[in-house]
């Protein structure tokens, strides 16, 4: 049978190539029987040579790839209604006569066409033709059918943005040719399912379409099609009591391949008796299928990177947004919308988790230095000379393993902010080296002697006097004036008590999805636990707490049991309590401790047995024993 090349998109749009005897080469050199003036074609693209009574499709090493149904190849024997892209060039294999394809084109538009040379315009194109034209092709008009179908897939795939949308279309495309009622397509992901979308011709049912589990996983796991008209009699597929209840007649499922790594399967069904899937049906489902896969697991991958952008800027802004009311915070509020517009240096002082690079950050991100670096060094984590290097940069061979030039921090923020944490640590020599940076502006990296200039501001933290280190030689009192130009210390948490429900809910939402069970908050008592406890490490302790309680608590609430033995011990005389506060929550601990006594004395000192009488688990009551001291009482 004569085969010919229609072109259906590109320059060539319309014309139709014999195929004979002779290698068919395609390609950007006039030497080609076809030649495409395309950047995006090479000069010898490819050719298609008659072969045992077939026709095989060679790539010859071009540089964009020739695609076949939407996949790159190298070499593949070509099917009646293949489509093959070379640049911007779509060809439709087509074997057989196209009289009667040309003769159905012509009745629509009304002319005759002749000749080798077939005319079409974009809206008498028999891939987008009207349904009356295409069901007047036969054998052609099915071919045609199919292409439509595999054209709109390939502009779903370029025009719709969302995983779910794409997917939705991609199935609503397939039913319009196969007589399907149900469908779903689903991507795996380390052998489960982790997207799954259904259609139904009914929408009230939707989701509600049964598919079944054995088909799929058969699917995900050989990479095989099925397909079957016969479900209670098939070998291939046993009918789940799903299937049969939904009565479904008819199966049709297919791996979505990707360079030959299975990520998902299409399914259809139909309980329609007079609906029949075809060969063809599954040839035009693979054909979706390969064209679709990349593009499905693009979206999955975008969605997946969306979804974690999203959450790291949630934690971002989490961490960047200072939380508390009281008074003192508000202060440190105005502060910071005071000193961010200006380009002056910071000084922060403050206890130890008071939150001091919070405060930088958020003078930074306020600032007109925004969209520039944020760079944090803390100088008392590295050496003398590991610093000095991290902040100045230093030459190649300035040092032992000073293999390549390195940027300093100071070099790499320009233009924005650095932030120095526990520069009272700072060793005499890099101070010198910081003071000239504040005044001149320039600095020389280590093993180095041309200057280099540097636009930053910076912000200083410390948790010691600097006055008082200046005053004992410690620190050279230059510096600390050049530091001091606006300075502000932070209140500890002890003196900002009324921030600590807030700050707990904080915690709470940010590692309450490392327990296995849903958190709600804090307890009345474990909260007056809180409020009692001095706080030496103030937020951070804080929050190192809560996180504790977290993991070792068994409810949704964190109890006084889950806390620190500090801090239990610390709300447990209720010091500094209010009266009636104080009085009830003494009250509760009496009682805790009498059960407790009551249920091991009952138990005749079996600890696992008394907690299964108190509906505790033996871990708890060990815990809680050792809470409310009552280790020697319970052995007496």
């Amino acid at each position: 049978m004569q085969a010919h090349l229609i072109a259906v998109a590109g320059p060539l749009k319309g014309m139709s190539f014999p195929i004979t005897a002779e290698p068919l080469s395609v390609g950007r050199d006039k030497g080609n029987l076809i030649c495409l003036d395309d950047a995006a074609v090479s000069r010898r693209h490819c050719v298609i040579v008659p072969e045992n009574g077939g026709h095989i499709l060679r790539d010859l090493g071009s540089r964009n790839r020739t695609a076949v149904n939407g996949l790159p190849l190298e070499e593949r024997k070509l099917e009646p209604g293949d489509e093959i892209q070379v640049g911007a060039t779509r060809f439709l294999f087509h074997l057989g006569e196209i009289s009667e394809t040309i003769s159905a084109i012509a009745a629509v538009d009304g002319g005759p066409v002749g000749g080798e040379t077939l005319l079409l315009r974009r809206e008498d194109a028999v891939y987008r033709d009207s349904e009356h034209v295409i069901a007047a092709l036969s054998p052609a008009g099915r071919m045609a059918r199919n292409l439509k179908a595999l054209l709109e897939t390939g502009e779903a795939i370029s025009s719709i943005r969302g995983l779910e949308p794409l997917a939705r279309r991609l199935l609503e495309i397939a039913a319009e040719v196969i007589p399907a009622r149900h469908g779903a397509l689903l991507l795996a992901a380390k052998g489960d399912t982790a997207f799954r979308f259904h259609w139904h011709s009914d929408p009230a049912r939707g989701a509600a379409a049964p598919t079944p589990r054995a088909v799929v996983d058969r699917v995900l796991r050989e990479g095989v099609s099925l397909w079957t008209n016969d479900i209670s009699g098939g070998k291939e597929i046993v009918p789940t009591a799903s299937l049969l209840d939904s009565q479904v007649s008819s199966v049709l499922a297919v791996p979505l391949l990707k360079f030959d790594r299975v990520i998902g399967a299409f399914y259809l069904d139909t309980n329609d008796p007079a609906a029949h899937f075809e060969e063809d049906h599954l040839q035009l489902l693979t054909g979706i299928a390969g064209i679709a896969a990349g593009a499905l697991e693009t979206a999955q991958y975008l969605e997946a990177l969306e979804g974690e952008n999203r959450r790291l800027q949630a934690q971002v802004n989490r961490a960047d947004d200072m939380v508390g009311n009281s008074a003192p915070m508000r202060d440190v509020y105005r502060f910071i919308a005071k000193v961010a517009p200006t380009p002056s240096t910071v000084l922060i002082g403050g206890e130890s988790g008071t939150g001091k690079e919070l405060v930088a950050r958020a003078v930074h991100r306020n600032s007109p230095r925004a969209g520039k670096a944020f760079a944090a060094i803390n100088c008392a984590a590295l050496t003398e000379s590991l610093l000095e290097s991290e902040l100045f940069g230093h030459e190649k061979g300035a040092f032992t393993g000073a293999v390549v030039q390195k940027k300093g921090r100071l070099e790499e923020a320009e233009g924005g902010t650095v932030f120095l944490d526990e520069i009272g640590e700072l060793a005499p020599a890099l101070q010198a080296k910081l003071l000239r940076v504040l005044q001149e502006r320039q600095f020389e990296r280590v093993g180095g002697t041309r200057p280099i200039r540097t636009d930053i501001r910076l912000v200083a933290a410390t948790n010691r006097d600097l006055k008082e280190e200046v005053a004992k030689g410690n620190f050279r009192g230059d510096l600390y004036y050049r530091l001091n130009v606006v300075s502000i210390a932070l209140p500890p948490l002890r003196d900002r008590r009324e921030d600590l429900p807030a700050l707990v809910q904080t915690f709470v939402a940010k590692h309450g999805h490392k327990a296995p069970r849903r958190i709600l908050g804090c307890s009345e008592e474990a909260l007056a636990c809180l409020k009692n406890h001095d706080w030496p490490g103030n937020v951070r302790e804080l929050e190192n707490a809560i996180e504790r309680a977290i993991v070792l608590g068994s409810t949704e609430w964190i109890l006084p049991d889950d806390l620190p033995e500090s801090i239990v011990e610390a709300g447990g005389g209720m010091a500094g309590g209010e009266g009636g506060e104080a009085k009830f929550h003494e009250t509760i601990r009496l009682i805790k401790r009498q059960l407790v006594l009551k249920a091991i004395e009952h138990a005749q000192g079996n600890y696992p047995e008394a907690a299964r009488a108190l509906g505790l688990h033996p871990n708890n009551l060990y815990r809680l024993i050792k809470t409310l001291n009552l280790k020697q009482t319970a052995k007496g």
